[in-house]
């Protein structure tokens, strides 16, 4: 079962390195086609855009198809659309291409989510939960900051190809080693409306929006704050990309393990340490070596958000796993479009040297909605987990 995580936990690296290597070169991006460094961020927030939209409604279309098919054929998309994006000369093509694979995204990560949830005994959900989310921090450390370093060595466009190439090998190891997988969904004519009826649902819902918003606010432009306000160059930033990342693996494991026994005493250390960080870098950022101790602590605090946010809407509803997901993964693409775009007019408005603040607003009524949501976590922790 553990090798079943594994090589789904691949396929999301590849999937995440797609949605967010984008971060690593958006300077480059806006520098070659002569853009504001806000218009090429909508390059991460028109792919998490079309995730938030489009997301339970594919799942639900393609429910009678079955369940490793569409793993191979989303991956496939991914593969066919960073090749391609690596010969666009115009933008706006290019941002056309990059929304293809954004309508499969969420099929992948609902698929992933739900075989890891009915595959794994209660008490181990949450570990088994991590090992997939363990793809979107390995993606982190190694995806978001190759893509740089093959930016700043060869081109942008080579950061496309290797994409597609980690694509590729994500797509081999789901085709030859995952066995076939019960199809598990909800038909279109079993559409379960009384899901939205779901106070506890709405609450984890909004929790989860707000909290990955305010991650991606900043974490969004992340590079270009490096890269002008604490004046590193591109392989400076590439190191810190990774940095961010690696410490981001201890971060995702330490929220797994905590989630399933301290959710709520958990989900508010999250938010208070994301707090201080933002705050943190906001006034060192401009000092090359604090710039180096916080990037380091971000990452392991920011890691932990995605996977506790899907715990807190999971544990909310007892409905199909993979729906849920699905209205999970819809909600964080959607936060990550706010907040990217929030961080753009953030910049346009105080300057990037001023990005770190831009989380602050998120974060408050993400705590607020905690705090409303406190009594709910005292149910039995182990049926949900």
């Amino acid at each position: 079962m553990n090798r079943n995580l594994y090589v789904l936990a691949l396929g999301v690296f590849g999937i995440t390195t797609t949605e967010f290597g984008v971060i690593g070169v958006l300077p480059e991006l806006a520098s070659s086609f002569r853009i504001s460094i806000e218009k090429a961020g909508w390059l991460l927030s028109a792919f998490a855009l079309i995730v938030a939209v489009f997301g339970p409604f594919m799942l639900l279309v393609l429910s009678s198809f079955k369940r490793k098919n569409l793993l191979i054929l989303s991956l496939s998309v991914f593969v066919a659309a960073n090749i391609l994006s690596a010969f666009i000369t115009n933008f706006y093509l290019l941002l056309g291409i990059r929304m293809m694979p954004a309508f499969f995204h969420p099929v992948y990560w609902s698929i992933a989510l739900s075989v890891a949830g009915q595959t794994s005994d209660p008490a181990q959900k949450s570990r088994a939960v991590s090992i997939i989310f363990s793809g979107l921090t390995s993606a982190t450390v190694l995806g978001v900051p190759l893509a740089a370093f093959m930016s700043d060595l060869f081109s942008w466009q080579s950061s496309f190809l290797l994409t597609a190439f980690i694509n590729g090998i994500a797509l081999a190891g789901v085709w030859f080693y995952l066995p076939s997988l019960q199809n598990t969904g909800i038909s279109l004519n079993k559409f379960p409306t009384r899901i939205f009826l779901n106070k506890n649902l709405w609450n984890g819902l909004f929790l989860a929006f707000f909290t990955i918003a305010a991650m991606y606010s900043s974490y969004g432009y992340m590079a270009d704050f490096l890269k002008n306000v604490t004046k590193m160059d591109g392989k400076q930033i590439s190191m810190m990309l990774f940095l961010f990342g690696t410490a981001g693996i201890a971060g995702n494991k330490i929220a797994g393990k905590y989630m399933s026994r301290f959710p709520f005493q958990t989900t508010l250390l999250f938010l208070i340490l994301l707090s201080g960080i933002h705050l943190l870098m906001g006034h060192y950022g401009s000092d090359f070596a604090p710039a180096i101790l916080i990037t380091g602590c971000w990452g392991l605090v920011h890691s932990g958000g995605f996977l506790i946010s899907n715990i807190n809407v999971t544990s909310s509803a007892s409905e199909t796993s993979e729906f849920i997901n699905s209205i999970f993964t819809s909600c964080g693409n959607f936060a990550v479009t706010a907040g990217t775009l929030f961080g753009g007019v953030w910049i346009v408005h105080y300057g990037i040297e001023n990005i770190m603040w831009s989380g602050i607003p998120g974060l408050v009524p993400a705590l607020i909605m905690l705090l409303f949501r406190k009594n709910s976590f005292k149910v039995n922790m182990t049926e949900i987990t």
